[in-house]
């Protein structure tokens, strides 16, 4: 049997505002393929260029070149077809407060096009799928920030979208909300909905996501698994924290971990003794620079720091076996 079609697949987008002296190239060429029914994340700093990929993948935008298929249709000759076949859900829950839970979806789905009846059931049935049953008939402004984030969801899903676009869905959300809604996103997938994701906590991409891909100034950095782009720092990182102010100066280039107030400092490694000991040995070969040092797994955060280091070189992202850096 032939692989199923990817549910998203970008080649070479760019997109640039402005004209002249004041273009700002937002972005410089990126390739995307993202599996049907699987997590992908963008991540990178503000500004990085992530808001504009999603807009374009919903048809909210249009790129000054490539191409991209979502869902199977093209997002210039295709648009109808695409927001058919998406929900797109911003920072913000984008429900009515004066409204009750359950008519925020009887509407979305009358707007949707399902008649009186099936509206109504499609609501039942959503609210009982994200846990809202018995708030259902209360007002939304009496919602807490995790059951407004959950309502938007839901009416999002109303017409059964193929690909969904959450975009830092759990911004100024409580870490129970939080972990709710890293559970919403684990049911959708299981049932084969299809989840890109862009935010700015990067455990959350690393509880939730499939693939990762780094956005760095308008390209993709590198991409790949969670654990496949944690052993771009070496799997592990030394933390040492040194003697003095003068030491923590000279040693900070080096590190893609800086602790100022406690003058540590992060370095990359394998892990082994070997490697451990020839890193000490380099960082502090007259052994007065540093005061004491620990051992750790390198997080997604390392990785993040590393790759939109400012001096992180740019270029086009070209793939390699199950990662991409450059």
């Amino acid at each position: 049997m032939s692989p199923a079609p990817p549910a998203i697949e970008a080649t070479a987008l760019t997109k640039t505002y402005g004209s002249g002296d004041r273009a700002v190239p937002v972005l410089r060429g990126i390739d995307l393929h993202v599996p049907p029914g699987t997590v992908f994340a963008l991540l990178g700093p503000n500004g990085a260029g992530k808001t504009t990929a999603v807009r374009i993948l919903t048809t909210l935008t249009t790129p000054d070149t490539g191409t991209a298929r979502v869902a199977g249709h093209d997002i210039r000759t295709g648009r109808r077809e695409v927001r058919r076949a998406i929900s797109l859900t911003g920072q913000f829950a984008a429900v009515d407060e004066t409204q009750t839970g359950a008519e925020n979806l009887r509407m979305m789905a009358r707007l949707a096009g399902l008649p009186r009846p099936e509206a109504r059931a499609k609501a039942t049935e959503l609210l009982a799928r994200f846990g809202l049953t018995e708030a259902g008939d209360r007002l939304v402004r009496t919602y807490s920030g995790g059951m407004r984030r959950r309502v938007d969801l839901a009416a999002g899903l109303v017409g059964d979208p193929e690909v969904i676009f959450l975009d830092e869905p759990t911004t100024g959300l409580d870490p129970r909300s939080r972990q709710e809604m890293w559970q919403v996103v684990r049911d959708l997938t299981a049932q084969g909905t299809t989840v890109f994701l862009t935010t700015q906590y990067l455990e959350e991409a690393d509880q939730l996501a499939d693939h990762i891909a780094v956005l760095h100034e308008g390209v993709i950095a590198a991409e790949g698994s969670p654990s496949a782009l944690k052993s771009l720092v070496a799997g592990h990182r030394l933390d040492a924290t040194v003697t003095t102010q003068e030491a923590y100066l000279h040693l900070s280039p080096s590190a893609t971990h800086h602790s100022p107030e406690t003058l540590t400092l992060g370095f990359p490694t394998d892990g082994t003794a070997s490697n451990v000991r020839d890193l000490l040995d380099e960082l502090d070969p007259n052994r007065t620079e540093l005061a004491a040092f620990t051992l750790r797994t390198a997080t997604l955060d390392d990785v993040f720091l590393a790759l939109t280091n400012p001096s992180q070189p740019k270029g086009p992202n070209r793939p390699k076996e199950g990662l991409t850096h450059v």
